[in-house]
């Protein structure tokens, strides 16, 4: 082998916008190293780890001289082929550096030079698009003559010499690293529930495109039996042979999901979710890895998961936002999910009782087949939504009369009452009375909440705390006013009205011991908490069939906001709540608390539903040129002087004002929470109807930024279809 066969690329785990080229030492020649492996490498005076991309079979002179890898501890590549494609399409699209994406995709615990067990017998397989032969290549032909007459695969020992071959071979996608221990075991389906007539047509279109791609999304109401759908479609996969992946926007949030999966599929499902240890999600990704999992069930991260013999792609509750990434690398799981089904060539099922219009829009435009339920499983039906106009009326901490006569005619009646009121603690500010001044985060530009129990201000953006104080820091008075209310402000409201009936709080203060929120969640369940208070996390993908009143007390909360996507926020988190009520033999009602009744959207909700409410969304968007119709990307500039994040993007915008009319740029301005965390934040909007021309000015636009002297000390990135602008 000569010296520039012994050269290759690695994606080095750092911010580095580039391969670096290393020289392979001659302890490692023999053994071979090979893309998606592990190595550690010299990087200035420090090492890093990172993962071979390939060779790099260039000719070497006197002034070029490379440094060598100082270990490759792996006998595998811990990435494949198919993985580094997907690694190399998010790293273009999402503009991050592909050694820090590509270690993203690896568990923690498998990012240094840790070791990690597989079966005893390694080799080589053909892929599905390899050639019978290669014009020009008498080696690489007889490495895949090899290959094919020992039926697709042939361990190590057996192609002992011919290191370079394989991986020119698997450099062309033709080739790849393969666990020969592993079986392919075809698993038969379980005893489902009998499916109605929707279910089952949506079932039947889903397996008749398993093998190939094909993207659905699955648009039924809640308790519709969406899950049902799901596990039937993922038992067909299982049944050829093939592994599953399965999202869900928090794990954490949604046990019964993770039991309803449990139950049927046993010990071939592994979870992964950031709430496992490290050597939990460690293990569960290597099972998958091996072949030894069929079905991966996990939040965002999940989505890197590798599959080797993957058939299938779940993505319950398609638009919530927990799937978009918020740092580093931002990825939005669900537009990956939908990009490596793409690539793998198996169908993805994207559910949601409320579509994002992003995906509606893609429905539109028919790259996903749409499957509709309308019904409620079991013959349930669905609650009546009534408007309740607050204007003038009295108000007990949020609670209008009308509203606490509805609660007691439904409790006396035997039902369970749940209330949605998004905002934690006791109050969102403390105010001094006598001189006005308001209590605020010392690092951030907001006021802190009060948490009245454990008598401390909280910012509920950087965490910081302190306690409440005894007098105003301005004038020296103790007279403080909190208004506003939060959940645990309102739980003491509702104890003092309704002392007879059990109360059961449930959002991020009051789940944070292990266990809490299932022992929460199963008095919920079972009826013995008669009234339930929460916030986003009483919301999602819950079954509480007792609830036969669910209230939304602040609708007016996302009307009037900054983000645009508030709205459409608003929209969803209504129609979820109201999904909550009347899932049993009991008719269900949803009351919206409001001081806007006359506002278009509400009007177009309580006229037609969710569908009319989503026409004038789109409506709004379209004249605005915002997604679905447009393609955004969001320049974030942090640092610690106010002005130097504002000088950096001011130069950007004149940069892009060059670019040409297909490119609007908005700003520079504050983010909405100006300072967090002792940072100052700067913004700059880009937007275009075309999404190579939004990325076209990105990759320009990163060449300059690096070498300008306003990116001294400036903190700056770039969010690619931004879900949050805060």
């Amino acid at each position: 082998m000569s010296d520039e066969e012994n050269i290759v690329q690695v994606a080095v785990n750092a911010p580095l916008d580039t391969l670096l080229d290393y020289r392979v030492p001659y302890a490692l020649r023999e053994r071979g190293v090979w893309p998606g492996m592990r190595v550690l490498v010299p990087l200035g005076a420090s090492e890093r780890w990172g993962i071979v991309i390939g060779g790099a079979y260039c000719p070497l002179d006197g002034e070029r001289l490379l440094r060598e890898l100082i270990d490759a501890p792996d006998v595998d590549a811990i990435l494949s082929v198919d993985d580094l494609r997907l690694g190399g399409w998010l790293a273009g699209y999402y503009h991050a550096p592909l050694g820090e994406v590509l270690a993203m995709m690896v568990p923690s615990a498998l990012r240094g030079g840790e070791t990690w067990r597989t079966p005893d017998r390694h080799g080589w397989a053909l892929t599905e698009n390899a050639p019978m032969i290669v014009a020009r290549a008498a080696r690489q032909t007889e490495v895949l003559s090899l290959l094919r007459e020992a039926g697709g695969a042939l361990g190590d020992e057996a192609l002992r010499g011919r290191q370079s071959t394989l991986r020119a071979l698997a450099e062309r996608g033709w080739v790849r690293r393969a666990i020969l221990a592993e079986s392919v075991v075809a698993i038969g389906r379980g005893q489902g529930v009998t499916l109605s007539d929707e279910q089952r047509h949506a079932h039947e279109a889903i397996r008749a495109s398993l093998g190939r791609y094909a993207a659905w999304l699955l648009h039924g109401i809640t308790g519709s039996g969406k899950t049902e759908v799901y596990l039937a479609a993922v038992e067909d996969a299982l049944s050829q042979g093939a592994q599953a992946l399965v999202l869900a926007p928090e794990i954490a949030l949604t046990p019964q999901l993770v039991a309803r999966f449990r139950a049927r599929l046993g010990e071939r499902l592994v979870t992964f979710h950031s709430g496992m240890p490290d050597a939990a999600r460690r293990d569960a990704w290597l099972a998958a890895r091996a072949g030894r999992a069929s079905v991966v069930l996990g939040t965002r991260s999940a989505v890197f998961v590798p599959l080797p013999r993957l058939g299938l792609i779940v993505v319950d509750e398609e638009h919530d936002s927990s799937y978009k990434q918020q740092d580093g690398a931002r990825y939005h799981a669900r537009d990956v999910a939908v990009v490596r089904a793409s690539q793998r060539g198996v169908p993805i099922v994207m559910g949601s009782a409320t579509p994002s219009l992003e995906s509606l829009a893609n429905v539109a435009a028919r790259r996903y087949g749409l499957l509709r339920m309308s019904q409620r499983a079991g013959g349930a039906r669905l609650p009546r939504i009534e408007m309740l106009d607050v204007r003038r009326r009295p108000m007990r901490d949020g609670l209008s009369a009308p509203l606490i006569e509805r609660m007691t005619d439904h409790l006396l009646d035997g039902g369970q009452v749940l209330l949605f009121l998004n905002r934690r603690g006791y109050a969102p500010a403390l105010t001094c009375h006598v001189c006005g001044v308001v209590e605020e985060c010392r690092h951030c530009s907001a006021p802190m909440t009060v948490h009245w129990g454990r008598q401390r201000l909280v910012c509920h953006h950087c965490g910081a705390e302190r306690m409440l104080p005894k007098a105003c820091g301005g004038c020296g008075e103790s007279d403080f006013d909190m208004g506003g209310q939060g959940t645990e402000r309102l739980e003491q409201t509702l104890l003092g009205l309704f002392p007879e009936f059990p109360l059961e709080r449930i959002d991020r203060d009051t789940t944070r011991r292990k266990g809490s929120l299932e022992a929460k969640l199963a008095r919920a369940r079972d009826g013995e908490a008669r009234i339930l208070l929460g916030t986003q996390m009483l919301a999602k993908g819950h079954d509480f069939p007792g609830v036969t009143l669910a209230a939304v007390l602040d609708a007016d909360s996302g009307l009037f906001c900054s983000d645009f996507r508030a709205p459409e926020r608003l929209l969803q988190l209504i129609v979820q709540v109201a999904g909550r009520a009347g899932r049993a033999e009991r008719k269900g009602e949803v009351l919206i608390q409001t001081h806007q009744p006359d506002h278009p959207l509400l009007q177009a909700l309580m006229r037609g539903g969710f569908d009319a409410a989503v026409e004038e969304l789109m409506k709004e968007r379209r004249i605005a040129v915002l997604p679905p119709f447009a393609y955004l990307a969001l320049l974030r500039a942090e640092a610690r002087d106010a002005g130097r994040g504002a000088a950096l993007l001011e130069r950007c915008a004149r940069w892009l004002a060059e670019f040409g009319r297909e490119l609007i740029v908005w700003g520079p301005a504050p983010a909405p929470l100006e300072r967090r965390a002792g940072r100052f934040r700067e913004q700059l909007m880009l937007s275009s109807r075309r999404r190579d021309v939004l990325h076209e000015a990105l990759d320009g636009l990163f060449v300059a930024i690096r070498s300008w002297p306003e990116s001294k000390g400036v903190h700056w990135g770039v969010d690619v279809d931004p879900q949050d602008l805060g």
